[in-house]
């Protein structure tokens, strides 16, 4: 304690307040926090009562109020204003954790896919059931050029961002039976990313249960017809018929491996 009764120094307010006294001699400076008396020889006393209001500009700071901004509220406080205030950054708050959980929720999901994928023996083919899934599409991209298919993909992006329908899960295509028939393997039909849990007001296609046979591409797509033809003489080999749609996913992709040749496309074919 200083000799001026209940007043401290600048070196034991910023212990109190647990920052340097340099903080302090800024906050004085810009004129945010003074102290609350000042002797002949010029040294700053602050008072108890200051600590709370540092405690409340600190607070600001860290939900990223400005100190210009603080100051404007320090220079005009009331009582009406301090409470509109904290109304305002509770709100604040309130939208910066739901979108925290809303990250936290994404990289949830990709770790539980990452260890799925440590998981499993990329040679094997297997038929699996799957239930049915819930998946948000892009528009139709039969037949576009290279440069039509790069614009419908940031569209797309853009899309889950501004609608928060980024799940976390890959973004996968979409082909046809007829397509694969043909071999036309990368005439892809639409983007699409699944939503466990769908958010009302927005249109959805249905994954419909049941059987898929499931392999899958080490590679880019340039060699994927020779992993198709491994996957339709599979078919061919259990009975089975091909069904309407096939699906892809990346499990390996530029997010986790340098080399194009390392990549690990999934790929599922609903069959029948």
């Amino acid at each position: 304690m200083s000799n001026k009764g209940k007043h401290l120094t600048t070196g034991e307010f910023a212990k109190l307040c647990k920052v340097n006294k340099q903080t302090l001699i800024y906050y004085d400076q810009i004129g945010l926090l003074s102290p609350e008396v000042r002797n002949e020889k010029g040294y700053r006393f602050y008072s108890l009562r200051q600590f709370e209001l540092f405690m409340v500009i600190d607070l600001l700071k860290d939900v990223g109020m400005s100190l210009h901004d603080i100051k404007q509220y320090t220079q005009h406080k009331s009582p009406d204003s301090f409470l509109t205030l904290m109304h305002q950054k509770k709100k604040e708050i309130e939208k910066m954790r739901q979108e925290l959980e809303a990250k936290e929720n994404l990289i949830q999901t990709k770790i539980k896919l990452m260890e799925e994928a440590l998981q499993t023996d990329f040679s094997k083919i297997t038929l699996e059931y799957f239930p049915e899934a819930t998946l948000y599409l892009s528009r139709n991209i039969e037949n576009t050029s290279d440069e039509e298919f790069v614009e419908v993909v940031s569209d797309f992006i853009d899309e889950l961002y501004v609608s928060k329908l980024d799940t976390g899960f890959p973004i996968g295509v979409i082909t046809t039976r007829d397509h694969i028939i043909k071999g036309e393997f990368t005439n892809y039909s639409y983007l699409y990313i699944e939503q466990p849990n769908a958010k009302e007001g927005f249109s959805y296609f249905h994954a419909v249960e049941g059987q898929f046979l499931v392999g899958y591409h080490i590679g880019d797509e340039k060699t994927i017809g020779h992993t198709y033809e491994r996957l339709i003489a599979e078919i061919e080999r259990l009975r089975l018929s091909l069904g309407e749609f096939i699906f892809e996913e990346y499990i390996y992709d530029t997010v986790v491996v340098n080399d194009k040749e390392q990549y690990v496309t999934k790929i599922m074919i609903q069959v029948e």
